[in-house]
């Protein structure tokens, strides 16, 4: 499971501001963020099936993916985490690949997608779920959004006590600097479950219960389970690009910082 708080185009300094966590199992194999070889995706990528959870383009565009929480899921369907790869290489809008993205989604088990280009200060929602509905892309409209393992500001407990906090800090500092560093830590290592009368009530509940915080950390019988890795996205009015992620490798914390100038397009 998954979850990310972000601020689209309503602060004076970030047009993009965003923290996201995400939980895996502790032994799958990832690399933390980095560029890609043979192509301008900054990201972590998972070994094992090749994907990413959260990435950017030289040119400015950013994909968010989580997955979607359900009982059952199909072997058989196609890596979700190829999905923000895909949209990163294209040279299509937001809008025109996810309305592309909508004809084949079923393929897929439950996704949530955001897909964002900062140089035409547009970003798109959609999720292949719940199953049997229409698949509809929804513009991100500017403001603070929270998004976990249902729909985009769902309101599950985890997510309303992030935007909650988000809000509180954003707020603390007004139009200045925001030190992404602390707000990781302050924010997104926040291990308060939900009561379990809050719970959505979709799996077996103690499962759910364990899943509740926004910080995660499970053993199960196939190992470790939780938060990996916690990361931020910042974008500056001027172009300025900062990737920070604070992630797991051989059971100790470490972090990297990417820095970069978004291509303007010819």
């Amino acid at each position: 499971m998954c979850i990310a708080v972000f601020i689209w185009q309503d602060h004076p300094l970030y047009p993009l501001l965003l923290l996201a966590n995400r939980d895996e199992y502790h032994n799958r194999p990832t690399k933390p963020v980095e560029w890609w070889e043979g192509c301008k995706i900054l990201g972590g990528r998972d070994e094992v099936a090749g994907g990413t959870w959260l990435a950017c383009s030289r040119g400015g565009r950013v994909a968010l993916l989580t997955n979607v929480l359900e009982v059952q899921t199909l072997p058989e369907a196609k890596t979700r985490g190829d999905l923000p790869v895909l949209f990163l290489k294209s040279l299509k809008s937001p809008k025109e690949f996810a309305q592309e993205l909508v004809k084949e989604a079923h393929q897929y088990n439950g996704f949530n997608l955001i897909l964002a280009d900062l140089q035409s200060k547009t970003m798109v929602y959609l999720s292949n779920r719940p199953k049997g509905e229409p698949i509809l892309v929804q513009q991100v409209s500017p403001g603070i959004h929270v998004l976990s393992n249902a729909k985009l500001d769902s309101p599950w407990h985890k997510a309303q006590r992030l935007r909650l906090n988000f809000q509180k800090e954003l707020i603390k500092y007004g139009e200045d600097e925001i030190p992404v560093r602390e707000l990781i830590e302050k924010l997104m290592k926040d291990k308060v479950k939900a009561d379990k009368s809050k719970l959505p009530c979709i799996c077996k509940l103690d499962w759910e219960y364990k899943l509740s915080s926004i910080f995660v950390e499970v053993d199960t019988p196939l190992g470790r389970y939780g938060t990996r890795s916690s990361a931020a996205v910042s974008v500056r009015q001027n172009g300025n690009l900062s990737f920070h992620e604070s992630y797991l490798e051989n059971d100790k914390w470490k972090e990297r910082t990417v820095n970069y100038k978004i291509e303007k397009l010819k």
